[in-house]
């Protein structure tokens, strides 16, 4: 069986038991301390599993006017998965300790290169502890290099500032913004240079996504919390953002669940759409 959206801490059990050909990878992050994501990793993290870190392997050059975590070039992401082991058609498993939000970013960018075999760890770290599982510490040893190949990709390709900017005066698209509602209505954060929002956007905070043992809810309450965020219009019209295309990639994660597939990124996100004080701002 393959894993594509999410999987749960059982399968993953099952999967190591048998000593299934899986490549677990951590994604831990903290956007107020960079480094404490691998000091958690190196302290404890599951069995085999290998580091990614936000800024150093899942984002791309940040030149102050593409946001806080642009992405990389399909071609330089390919490499560094094979530089992690990744084999083609490899099924892969990613979690954090922060409800997904981090291992979802990963998830989206595996399948912007082809790779369909992913997944996202429900409930991630905290639900592998309640299970009473083992873990491991320290760095993991050497690591024979993948043979992955960048394939076509199976999510719609990333919008643009300047596609999110021509759709305020058409309304075509529904840009929904995984950002908590403070911050959207204009509360000054300090992630933020300026406050407030893409106008036109709608508000879906990614917190929403899952319930309080930090598990995805079920596809049909997330179906209906999105087809209210949607505002009439059809899943393949969504245009998922936050601030710096990371928790957006969970909303879109929150949406195959649901069954609410063609969802695009905008990667930029609003730390890139203010760098520009030409666009425009609602509040």
């Amino acid at each position: 069986m393959t894993y594509e959206t999410i999987a749960q801490v059982e399968d993953l059990r099952a999967m190591l038991a048998r000593g299934a050909d899986v490549l677990v990878l951590d994604c831990e992050f903290d956007l107020g301390d960079p480094d404490r994501g691998r000091a958690l990793y190196l302290e404890a993290h599951l069995p085999g599993a290998r580091y990614l870190d936000l800024e150093l392997d899942l984002s791309g050059e940040v030149t102050g006017s593409n946001g806080r975590h642009p992405l990389p070039a399909r071609t330089a992401f390919a490499a560094t998965m094979r530089g992690f082991g990744l084999k083609s058609g490899q099924q892969v498993i990613a979690y954090d300790g922060n409800g997904g939000i981090y291992a979802a970013r990963l998830w989206w960018m595996l399948r912007w290169l082809g790779h369909g075999a992913v997944a996202v760890l429900d409930g991630g770290r905290q639900a592998w502890g309640d299970a009473d599982l083992p873990s491991e510490s320290g760095e993991p040893g050497p690591v024979r290099e993948g043979d992955f190949m960048l394939g076509e990709p199976l999510v719609g390709q990333p919008i643009t500032a300047r596609e999110v900017l021509a759709n305020i005066g058409t309304g075509e698209l529904q840009v929904i913004d995984a950002r908590d509602a403070q911050r959207f209505a204009g509360a000054p954060h300090p992630l933020d240079t300026v406050s407030g929002h893409i106008p036109g956007a709608s508000n879906r905070f990614y917190r929403d996504n899952y319930d309080a043992n930090g598990r995805l809810k079920k596809p049909a309450e997330l179906a209906e919390a999105f087809g209210t965020a949607l505002n009439g219009k059809t899943p393949e019209q969504a245009v998922l953002q936050c601030g710096s295309g990371v928790t957006a990639c969970h909303n879109l994660l929150a949406m195959e669940v649901a069954g609410l597939k063609g969802g695009r990124l905008y990667p930029g996100s609003w730390s890139e759409w203010t760098s520009d004080p030409s666009r425009p701002v609602e509040r």
